[in-house]
């Protein structure tokens, strides 16, 4: 999920790994979504009609406790986010971003690794390429992830939770 400034800068929210759902916000409020969703490798994506939502926000307790916990979990996500840009050494803000796109909520899945470039991160976590290379040499002497061509492999996930706090 990404936006690109006026003068061209790009940034990125967050990464939606597969398993993953957004817009929702979009949906409640009837209006465009005020972000770009775009797909980084191939992907099957499934659209949900606002109609269909709605549907299921007025008939359906098990969809809106799936909602609201969505709803809870984004939240906390990016109540983190500010915190950790805010506070964090880059190689922490970088540790906590990963490890954020493994949460088992939002994210469901018993998947280790994530198909992304050092690019990608870069954007993600608001740092300069070099920088998240750096920091990830960091975090894979520290034994917590694995760096391979346009992608990374966690080897201690909680570990990864906890760098640099």
């Amino acid at each position: 999920m990404a936006s690109v400034s006026p003068e061209g800068k790009p940034v990125s929210f967050i990464g939606v790994p597969a398993g993953g759902w957004f817009g929702e916000g979009a949906l409640l409020k009837n209006e465009l979504r005020l972000y770009d969703a775009l797909a980084l490798r191939p992907s099957v994506v499934a659209y949900m009609p606002r109609n269909t939502f709605m549907l299921l926000l007025d008939a359906s307790v098990s969809f809106n406790r799936f909602l609201v916990s969505q709803l809870n979990e984004r939240l906390g996500q990016f109540v983190a986010m500010v915190e950790h840009d805010r506070l964090l050494r880059p190689e922490a803000r970088l540790a906590t971003e990963l490890a954020a796109l493994f949460n088992p909520v939002l994210y469901p899945g018993k998947r280790t690794s994530l198909p992304i470039s050092q690019q990608e991160l870069a954007h993600l976590v608001g740092l300069s390429r070099g920088r998240v290379n750096t920091a990830l040499k960091r975090l894979h002497h520290a034994g917590l992830v694995r760096v391979t061509y346009r992608g990374v492999t966690i080897v201690d996930l909680e570990a990864l939770k906890r760098f640099g706090q």
